[in-house]
């Protein structure tokens, strides 16, 4: 046996880069199951160089090694071992990363809360100072939607109102002035803090869209440390290229429990962090492309090793059937064929046309890769047995047992390619998974065996449309209250095939209602939590992302009107006049800005809801659709809203690439010129 196979029996010196046993505990077992007979014989038998030097001839694997040669043997297991070392304290820079995002998030959280709770107290105080009747039952009363004289005198009004723009002739994206004259008052902090809001124009050519400043410094970071880890102590001469391929490999392996605690639903780093399943995703995909890259750099360098770079006397044979037939030779090819395989099907030009397959193929794969993986590479067993537990805890026991209910849905055809999923039902003590109510910008996942047998083992994520009940005992004593549940789905067509939200919809078309499961609900109240504690608070949706800010605004609204007093009855006259007063002295203002593509999409949110929040205080502008006007101002509006505020700003923003890229360097900007400015980008895109 020779070094031709040395990388897989090596390996098991190491659990998680340390070692199992001593070298007393090593040497006794048997050679061929850790090591090549003649490496085990450097490194465990004493006197082995001293026979050779005396010309002993006993069949020792290591007659005829000169001691230049056993040397190299010491160096190379030395620098093996020093090498996973190195690269098994990947993890604790991990968990340190993580620690300090705990920690700023925290701190962040107490510090919305707190603001948050003296904007209640405030209201609440000038409410009751000022003698408001108000109902903030959430339901359309009188004093809310159904008055008539509030909706024609506070309805949905157009930027012209306010901006005087012509909407007709203003690109999406303008060459806007800037947005204030006064000088940022600490330059370089504000600069600073601008550049890593700002997000750069999508690449040319292949027209990759690129995240915000911010998250592409922190992926070029974590790159660096993988390359720091891989390249660290690594000897510079071409005898040891053995390391860099083995380096690479063990690379991979270290980074699996990161990649999958970043695909789980039900990860603690969204309590940790804050940051939804959704908003880390682009990490989940970056950490798969850094690790199929490593792969491909371990496979090469391993097979340019054996057939170019190693010594003859290193070697058994050179031939490339004995060395690609080898069994674990065979299971790493199947581990890198998997992995590889599951990146090809992760591109979203695959996703799009194809979702179905690619929902199969990613459990498939991954479940074969680990197996692979699990006889390839003995050192890699515990992150494999770490990455499964994670797969299977969050896949099959969480998400299957714990939140995942069926029950039966109404559908409803809104226009030829837009319907609803809707329901309603009381929320009761124990009710498990959405039964048990939601928060704004959560999401389900949504499930329709009727649609075939392909169909029962696929779930798709659609955020939740309809206002939020809230959770459990936060929302209500975890009973007495009642839901009304509703997710706006577009259809999507494919090349080949009219997929999941296509057929769908035909089923929509001949039937009323439909059973389904809903996996959920999952999300983050980042977002909300950020528009609680801001004076001044702006939504932007474009299309479909609708369904994220109503609910939000609807919450904002609703839980402040539940903080005015009600003493008495008055005749309705004097409680809409009461409601006009609230909205102008409301400790925050409310701006929501809509852009749809067509009239009949303003549709899908019913006018009576609308009617209800803008009597409530809400600002709302619904520009003419683009189908007739052409795209609107979005800068100058949202910009002007950032402007004439005073105080904090809170900026959430759903739709299209373009649009979310819009008002994030519109925000960016005010930061820049000395504007205290938090955006939270809410994209659900798969």
């Amino acid at each position: 046996m020779r070094i031709a196979i040395i990388y897989p029996y090596i390996s098991s010196l190491f659990f998680f880069g340390r070692e199992t046993m001593d070298r007393a505990q090593l040497c006794a077992l048997p050679a061929q199951r850790l090591l090549p007979s003649f490496i085990h014989a450097v490194y465990c038998q004493d006197g082995a160089l001293g026979m050779l030097e005396e010309g002993t001839g006993t069949g020792d694997p290591l007659e005829g090694l000169t001691p230049e040669q056993l040397e190299y043997l010491r160096q190379l297991i030395d620098a093996i071992y020093e090498g996973r070392a190195i690269t098994a304290s990947y993890n604790v820079f991990i968990v340190g990363i993580i620690a300090v995002f705990t920690v700023l998030h925290w701190r962040e959280q107490e510090r919305d809360k707190q603001k948050w709770m003296a904007i209640r107290q405030a209201t609440s105080r000038r409410t009751i100072t000022r003698n408001s009747r108000i109902d903030g039952s959430g339901t359309s009363t009188p004093s809310t939607s159904s008055s008539s004289t509030v909706a024609q005198t506070t309805h949905i009004k157009t930027p012209q109102d306010d901006l005087n723009l012509d909407l007709e002739r203003l690109p999406l994206l303008p060459s806007s002035p800037p947005l204030s004259n006064h000088p940022p008052s600490h330059p370089i902090t504000t600069k600073l803090k601008s550049w890593l809001l700002y997000q750069p124009p999508p690449l040319p050519l292949i027209n990759r869209v690129l995240p915000s400043n911010s998250t592409t410094l922190l992926i070029l970071a974590w790159l660096s440390l993988n390359i720091l880890i891989q390249l660290h102590r690594l000897p510079l001469k071409w005898s040891f290229f053995f390391i860099f391929a083995d380096r690479a490999g063990f690379l991979f392996i270290v980074n699996l429990p990161l990649l999958y605690l970043l695909s789980a639903k039900n990860q603690p780093l969204r309590r940790l962090t804050g940051y939804s399943y959704e908003a880390l995703n682009i990490f989940h995909r970056r950490v798969g492309e850094w690790m199929c890259l490593v792969a491909v750099i371990h496979f090469a360098s391993m097979v340019l090793y054996q057939f170019v770079l190693a010594e003859e006397w290193l070697l058994a044979s050179q031939s490339p059937k004995a060395y690609f037939t080898h069994p674990l030779i065979l299971l790493g090819i199947g581990a890198f064929v998997s992995y590889e395989l599951l990146f090809f099907t992760s591109l979203g030009s695959f996703r799009q046309r194809w979702y179905e397959i690619f929902l199969g193929l990613h459990v498939v794969l991954q479940v074969a890769a680990l197996g692979f993986l699990w006889g390839h590479f003995y050192t890699s067993r515990p992150y494999v047995v770490v990455a499964l537990a994670i797969f299977v805890i969050d896949r099959l026991v969480w998400r299957m047992s714990v939140k995942r209910v069926a029950m039966e849905m109404d559908l409803t055809v809104l226009d030829g390619e837009t319907f609803l999923v809707s329901g309603d039902w009381d929320i009761l003590p124990g009710a498990k998974g959405v039964l048990a109510g939601w928060e704004p910008t959560d999401h389900v996942f949504l499930t329709v065996p009727a649609l075939g047998r392909s169909h029962a083992l696929q779930a798709h994520p659609f955020t939740i449309a309809s206002a939020a009940p809230g959770k459990g005992v936060e929302g209500g004593g975890g009973g007495g209250r009642h839901a009304w549940f509703s997710l706006l789905i577009r259809a999507q067509f494919g090349n080949f095939d009219r997929g999941f939200t296509g057929q769908l919809l035909e089923y929509a078309k001949m039937h009323k209602r439909v059973e389904v499961q809903l996996d959920g609900p999952y999300g983050s109240p980042r977002a909300l939590s950020m528009l609680r504690a801001s004076g001044n608070a702006i939504l932007v949706a474009g299309g479909s992302g609708i369904a994220v800010t109503f609910p939000l605004v609807w919450a904002l609204l609703h839980e402040a009107g539940s903080q005015s007093e009600v003493d008495g009855d008055e005749d309705e006259d004097k409680q809409v006049l009461g409601l006009r007063k609230q909205k102008k002295r409301r400790g925050r203002k409310l701006h929501m800005l809509w852009v749809t593509h067509a009239h009949w999409h303003q549709r899908w949110i019913p006018k009576e809801q609308l009617d209800e929040l803008v009597a409530l205080g809400l600002d709302l502008v619904i520009p003419q659709p683009t189908l007739e006007a052409g795209r609107p101002d979005v800068g100058g509006i949202v910009g002007q809203w950032i402007m004439d505020s005073e105080g904090d700003t809170s900026v959430v923003v759903s739709g299209p690439d373009g649009l979310n890229r819009v008002v994030r360097n519109v925000a960016a900007g005010a930061v820049g010129q000395g504007k205290d400015v938090r955006i939270a980008v809410e994209k659900f895109g798969w």
